[in-house]
Parts: C-alpha cells; structure tokens; sequence
C-alpha cells in the first residue's frame, strides 16, 4: 500500500482553526534562524533568572508546541486527543543535565510515577523514555568508559546509579508498560549501553520491556545492531531497539577534531540513510525475536517500513513494531500512518518548563530553516490553512 504523508487534512484533523493558525505563525517565526538563535539565549537566561512573564512567554508558544504539559496530569488533555487518533503516546520526563545525588533519586521517582500513570492507561501509553544522565554523573560516565579504575565513592555512585534503573525497568516489567533508553554523546554510549545491556539481559525474557537506541549516524551501529541481536539469542532473551539517526552531530564532529581521534560520524547525509534503512530492513527481517521502534521524522524510511511489513505479511499494528516522532513535528508522518492502521506513537515530553527549555530551545534549532525542517512543516501547515480556507 501507499501512504500519502503530503495529505494535510489527516495530518491536522486534530487541530482546530485556531490552533492551525498559532501552528503556522509559530513555525513562521522558527524559520528564521536569526530570531532562533537570539530567542533561545533571551529565553534561557530569562526562565533561568526568573525574568516576569518569562516562564508565561516561553508557555504560550514553544512550550505548548512541543511539550504535553507541566505534569502528568496536565498532558493528559494531549494523551487524550492523540488517543482519538489512533495514535498512543510515549511518556518523556524532561528534566536534562542533572549532576546531585538527590536530583538523581527525584529523577528516578518520576520514571516510577510515569510508568504507574502509563499503567493506568497501557493501551494508550506503553512506553516512557529516561535518559542514564538522568540517573548517573555524565563525569562518572566518562571515566567508566575511559576504563579508569574508580574509587570508593565513584564505585558507591556507580551501584546506586544501577539501582535506580534497575528501579525503574523492574516496576517497568510488574506494570506491563516498556522503557525506551535514549542514546546520548560517544564518549559515554559504551558505558551506557552496558547498563542497557543488563536490564535487557535481565527483563527481556518473556516481552520486551528495554529497548536500546541505536544512532545511525554513527558508521559503527549497524554491526553493533547485528551484534546486539546475535548475543540476545545466544543468552535467551528478546532484544529491544529504537532506530534513530542521531542527534549531537556537530558536538561529536568538533570533539573528534579536538581530540584528534576518529570521526564516528558517517562523511554524508546518505551513508547514515542507506545504514539506517538496511537497520530497519534487519529488524523487519527478525521481528520475531526483537521489537523496533522506527523513531524517524524520515518519510521515505516510514514508507520503507510500511512497504516491508507488506511483503512479510505483517499485521499493520503488529505488537513488535512500531513509529514514533515527536510531539508538535511531523504530523503528516504520524497521522497518516494512524490512519492506515500502523502502531506510531507520539514522543511526549513533560516538565516545568525550567526543565525542559534545553529541550525546548533544541526543538526550535532543529527547526531553523538551516536544516529545512521547519520550512518543510511551514509549507504544510500552510497548505492546509489554504484548504481549510481560513
């Protein structure tokens, strides 16, 4: 089958008039990457010293675009409206960079009150996302995979650290709901995806709780991906992956520079598709033994997947696969693809919004005309502004 992503009237079905109109003016003003660059400073130095009117700003426009809500309780009209369309939400606790013990442990307790609250409505929420630099020194990381040799406080932060996700995939596995781990920096992956490695080695065995994320961007992640695969079933337990292409490119390119070691960034745009694509094309292959998540803006890599769970005769909500992009951006992906039946969820960020405007402010980068995205999101809200004829 074909899905037609340009149809705006299912993409924006769930907007109202209004709501399309603040939509278009929103991604007029992020195609400008003047006001981008200069808004997003204004805005964290003026959320961060509790500037008047500051928080109040940033939730009218960027905030609301991109975020459920402040709470749980205040996303659930967002959950709701994303459910009527067929289209299930993934819970993500936006607090970012957090360096205390005490922080660590707050973190923690959220991920434990968002599973209880995805449980309550698993049909519509399977899945919450944390990061491992919410629960453990982005530091600590660094000397574990540098292979330093830990002290005694480091080895005790290390082990609570442990505990915490292991708090959070255990209650995870008892509630029936899943845990997406994001990937971050390369310089700290090897030591996060053993912890990944562990949760999954120990929850993985009937259903798959933990998922890992693989960046394709990365030359290295498609062996990883095989390799991953291969060790699950010879150690008896289902693997998890969520397919992304990545998101710290120039952090990771000026490093590799600094430091003068290899790039592990792929040279072109189309390496990291063509190792993208024939990732999705592995795990299609084996999606009796594994569960993927496409989480891709790509229209091309969602047609591609589409067009593999055709040929293997794959249910179009098969229980092991699934879409995903992120709350606020690309609806003619998600929508479309609710529509003709697929699982495709929504990546749902929650927080104050002192917490999520790193969040935020990255959102609104993506989203300069730089990259194209947010000219691409304008042309289509504005299309079906035209349609609607308002």
């Amino acid at each position: 089958m074909t899905i037609d992503f340009s149809n705006t009237e299912i993409a924006f079905a769930h907007l109202s008039d209004r709501e399309l109109k603040k939509t278009a003016w929103l991604f007029n003003l992020m195609n400008k990457p003047w006001l981008v660059k200069y808004g997003s400073a204004l805005a964290l130095w003026a959320v961060e010293n509790g500037i008047p009117l500051a928080e109040w700003a940033v939730k009218k426009t960027v905030f609301k675009q991109f975020v459920g809500g402040t709470t749980l309780l205040d996303s659930q009209p967002s959950i709701e409206r994303l459910a009527e369309y067929n289209t299930l939400t993934i819970l993500d606790y936006g607090a970012e960079a957090k360096e205390t013990e005490v922080d660590f442990n707050n973190t923690m307790r959220e991920n434990i009150r968002a599973i209880d609250f995805a449980s309550r409505s698993v049909k519509s929420i399977p899945i919450i996302s944390t990061k491992v630099t919410g629960l453990i020194r982005f530091g600590l990381l660094e000397r574990i995979q540098s292979a330093e040799t830990l002290n005694r406080e480091e080895l005790s932060e290390y082990r609570n650290a442990l505990k915490r996700l292991d708090a959070i995939c255990y209650h995870a596995s008892k509630k029936n709901v899943s845990v997406f781990i994001d990937a971050e920096e390369s310089w700290i992956q090897d030591a996060i995806d053993h912890l990944v490695w562990l949760m999954m080695r120990r929850y993985n065995k009937q259903r798959v709780v933990v998922y890992n994320t693989f960046q394709f961007y990365r030359h290295d992640r498609l062996h990883f991906l095989t390799e991953s695969y291969d060790r699950a079933r010879k150690e008896g337990f289902l693997l998890g992956a969520k397919l992304v292409r990545g998101a710290y490119m120039e952090k990771e390119r000026a490093r590799a520079k600094e430091l003068n070691y290899e790039d592990p960034i792929n040279p072109d745009k189309a390496s990291t598709d063509d190792l993208y694509n024939t990732a999705l094309r592995f795990c299609i292959d084996h999606v009796d033994n594994l569960a993927v998540c496409n989480a891709s803006h790509n229209a091309e890599s969602a047609l591609l997947q589409v067009e593999l769970m055709e040929k293997k005769g794959l249910a179009h909500d098969h229980p092991n696969t699934l879409f995903s992009q992120l709350y606020g951006m690309s609806d003619n992906v998600t929508f479309n693809l609710a529509k003709a039946g697929f699982r495709v969820a929504k990546y749902l960020p929650y927080g104050q919004v002192k917490e999520v405007i790193p969040y935020l402010i990255r959102r609104a980068q993506e989203n300069t005309s730089v990259t194209g995205d947010a000219g691409r999101e304008l042309k289509l809200v504005r299309e079906e502004v035209r349609r609607r004829g308002i």
